[in-house]
C-alpha cells in the first residue's frame, strides 16, 4: 500500500516533471511507448502468472484480450501520432476572417488512471498508452481487487518508464480516496456507475474532465432468420470469456418461446463441446474473482428455471455457465448488471416488442 506522503510525493514529482516540459517532446513520447509495448513483450509470462492467481484466466484469454489488444494500441498510437498532433486549420467564420486560426493538442497535464479488476491489465494500461502519447504525466492506480495483476503492474512499470512521469499507487479505497482529494487534470476511471458517481463528484470539486467508462446491460435479440449454431456460438462465447465478467458481455436475450427452445439445445452442446461435461475441471474458464461476487450470482440463480449449468463452488469461486428462463423482467437479474456467467431468457412475440422492452430500461 502507498502512504498519503507517498501520494502526495508522486504526485508532485509528476507534476514537477510536466511543468517542465519533459512530456511535451514527441520524442519523449514515442519512446515511452515503445519501452510500455517492451514491458508486455518481455514480461508476458509474469502478466500470465498474475492474471492466473487473481482470476485464474487462461493464457491464452490473457495474451489475447489484454497483452495483445494493448500491444496493438500502442502499434496504431504510433503509426497515426504525427497526424494526431498537427496544428489543425479550421474554417474561417466571421469572428476570424481576418486570420489563420488553427487549433493545438495541448497534454492536459497530471492524469489519473483508476483500473478496473476484471481485465486488470488492459484497463489499467490501456488508457495510459493514450495520455503518454498526448503528453501527459500519469498516476496509475490499479484495483485493489486483483491484488497479484496490481503488484506486478507496481513492480514492473517503473523499469520501463520514466519515473518522474509516469507513477503507480497501490492500495483499496482509503487509498482510492485520498487520491480523488487531490487536484488532477483529468480522471479516467473505468468500473462501477456506484463508484463512478463519487468519481464524478470529487471531479466536480475541482471541475476537473472526466472520462467514465461504467457498466450496463446488453441485451441481445434473436429472431426467426437466425443461424442458431452460429448465434449460440458468438453469444456463448462473449458470455464465457472472462467467466461473464465484461461490461460488453451479452447480458440477456430476448426471443420467442420457440427459439428459446432451440437456443437451449444448441447451447448445451455447444458448452459441453468447448468445456466437457465437468466445465469446473476445464482449463478455459475463468473463476469469478471473490466470493463476494459468488454470493451475489448464486442469488440470480433463483430468480429463474436452470435451464443449463447452475453448478455454484463458493470455495473455488466457481459458477457454470448457466441460462435461466421463466424470469420476471422485474427480477434483480434482470435489472442489475449481471456480470457473470448466467444468461436469462426473456420470450417476446417480435423485434417491436423487444425494442420496446430494451428502451423502458
Amino acid at each position: 500500500m502507498s502512504s498519503s506522503e507517498d501520494m502526495k510525493r508522486a504526485i508532485q514529482r509528476a507534476r514537477e516533471a510536466f511543468q517542465c516540459g519533459t512530456t511535451l517532446s514527441i520524442d519523449f513520447r514515442k519512446r515511452q511507448l515503445k519501452a510500455l509495448k517492451r514491458m508486455y513483450e518481455e514480461n508476458e509470462a509474469a502478466f500470465c502468472s498474475a492474471l492466473a492467481q487473481d482470476l485464474k484466466k487462461p493464457k491464452q484469454e490473457a495474451i489475447l484480450l489484454e497483452l495483445n489488444l494493448l500491444k496493438d494500441d500502442i502499434t496504431y498510437i504510433l503509426s497515426r501520432m504525427d497526424d494526431w498532433i498537427k496544428p489543425e486549420k479550421i474554417a474561417p467564420t466571421i469572428m476570424t476572417m481576418f486570420d489563420q486560426p488553427l487549433v493545438y493538442h495541448d497534454p492536459y497535464g497530471v492524469v489519473l488512471v483508476l483500473g478496473a479488476w476484471n481485465y486488470p491489465v488492459q484497463l489499467a494500461l490501456l488508457p495510459v498508452s493514450g495520455a503518454i502519447a498526448a503528453g501527459n504525466c500519469v498516476i496509475i492506480k490499479p484495483s485493489e481487487v486483483s491484488p497479484a495483476t496490481a503488484e506486478t503492474i507496481a513492480k514492473l512499470l517503473p523499469k520501463y518508464l520514466d519515473k518522474e512521469c509516469y507513477h503507480v499507487i497501490c492500495g483499496g479505497i482509503p487509498e482510492t480516496t485520498e487520491l480523488l482529494k487531490e487536484r488532477f487534470d483529468y480522471i479516467f476511471y473505468t468500473g462501477s456507475t456506484a463508484v463512478g458517481k463519487i468519481v464524478r463528484d470529487a471531479a466536480n470539486k475541482n471541475l476537473t474532465p472526466v472520462t467514465l467508462e461504467l457498466g450496463g446491460k446488453s441485451p441481445v435479440y434473436i429472431d426467426d432468420s437466425v443461424d442458431m449454431e452460429v448465434a449460440v456460438r458468438r453469444i456463448l462465447w462473449g458470455k464465457c470469456i472472462n467467466l461473464g465478467q465484461t461490461c460488453i458481455a451479452p447480458d440477456y436475450i430476448l426471443c420467442s418461446k420457440q427459439l428459446q427452445d432451440k437456443f437451449v439445445e444448441v447451447a448445451r452442446r455447444v458448452l459441453e463441446e468447448w468445456y466437457g461435461t465437468n466445465p469446473k475441471a476445464s482449463p478455459d474458464l475463468c473463476r469469478v474473482i471473490n466470493e463476494k461476487h459468488v454470493d451475489r450470482l448464486s442469488e440470480y440463480l433463483k430468480e429463474g428455471t436452470v435451464a443449463v449449468g447452475g453448478e455454484v463452488d463458493r470455495e473455488q469461486l466457481y459458477i457454470a455457465p448457466t441460462i435461466l428462463t421463466d424470469v420476471s423482467p422485474k427480477s434483480k437479474v434482470m435489472t442489475d448488471e449481471i456480470f457473470g456467467p448466467i444468461l436469462p431468457i426473456i420470450s417476446v412475440e417480435s423485434a417491436y416488442e423487444a425494442i420496446s422492452f430494451i428502451n423502458a430500461r
